[in-house]
Formats: C-alpha cells, sequence, structure tokens
C-alpha cells in the first residue's frame, strides 16, 4: 500500500513538472507574439510617432492640453475608445455626453500611466502592452490574454485630491 501511494505520489509530481514546462513554454510563445503583433503595428502605422516609456506604454500626444495633470488618487474624467491592433472597437463612451470617471491609480497601469501624462482638455493615443493592461488573463469576454490595446482618450477633467 505504501509503496503505490509512493508510486502515485510520484507520478503526480511528474504530471505536475511537465505541465509547468510546457505552461512556461506556451506563455513564453505567447510573449513573443504579442511583441511581434506591437512591432508590427508600429511599422505599419509609420506616421504615428508613439514615445515609449520605461515601463512600456506606448504614447503619442495629439493634443497638448492646458489644464491640471492628474496624480494618483485625483478623479480623472475621460472620454475614450478602446480598440484592438487590427482597428476593431470592443469599447467606447466617445459619444456619451457623460465622461467616465475614475480614481487614478485604480484602473489598469497602462491607462493610468497614459492619462496621467495628460492634462486636462488633452488628446492622446495610448498603445498598452498587456502586462500594462489586462495580463496573461485578460478580460472575459471581450479581451483574451496577451492582448495589447489602444486607447483614444481625451482628458476632459481632473478633480485634485483635496489640499493637494
Amino acid at each position: 500500500m505504501i509503496k503505490n501511494t509512493k508510486n502515485a505520489a510520484l507520478l503526480l509530481l511528474a504530471a505536475l513538472i511537465i505541465f509547468s514546462l510546457e505552461s512556461c513554454d506556451k506563455a513564453k510563445q505567447m510573449e513573443k507574439e504579442e511583441k511581434e503583433q506591437i512591432q508590427k503595428y508600429l511599422s505599419d502605422n509609420p506616421d504615428l510617432n508613439f514615445a515609449r516609456t520605461a515601463s512600456g506604454l506606448y504614447y503619442l500626444e495629439l493634443l497638448a492640453g492646458t489644464g491640471i495633470m492628474p496624480a494618483d488618487g485625483d478623479s480623472a474624467f475621460v472620454k475614450y475608445t478602446g480598440k484592438f491592433l487590427d482597428g476593431s472597437t470592443f469599447d467606447s463612451n466617445a459619444t456619451s455626453t457623460t465622461p467616465y470617471g475614475f480614481v487614478v491609480g485604480f484602473n489598469i497601469p497602462g491607462f493610468d500611466e497614459g492619462v496621467s501624462m495628460m492634462k486636462e482638455g488633452g488628446k492622446a493615443t495610448l498603445l498598452i502592452p498587456s502586462e500594462l493592461g489586462y495580463g496573461t488573463i485578460g478580460s472575459y469576454p471581450y479581451i483574451s490574454g496577451y492582448t495589447p490595446l489602444l486607447f483614444d482618450v481625451e482628458l476632459v477633467r481632473v478633480k485634485a485630491v483635496p489640499g493637494k
């Protein structure tokens, strides 16, 4: 009985190791494919002069704002269109009369970073790699893991944290 339990445990351990190794290979392949998608998008759109930040966010200012810049904890109100690299839209409030409000620092990291680089009244396009977006898991049901995203953003208003 003990011998069978040890054998079963060894087989289970071996299966887990094999599964882990295969998962790592698949993750590396998905990361590679995502990087290739981003590079293809950038090379197919050479007129878009994105600046790449240290975190990996691609930022393209379309219109410089003149108001204040939001910081972590401030409330930002934006109009946006979220798209995949093929140009298809997955979400938008651009035609709404009510901008989307959120507290900076509590959204997906790439969106927070991009909006915090803008001044009130500004417009920008953000190319957000998955590691700064919805990561390896995605956001069911529309966004798969390892999916880079494009956001056209207009920073309509900033409400700074009191006492700043």
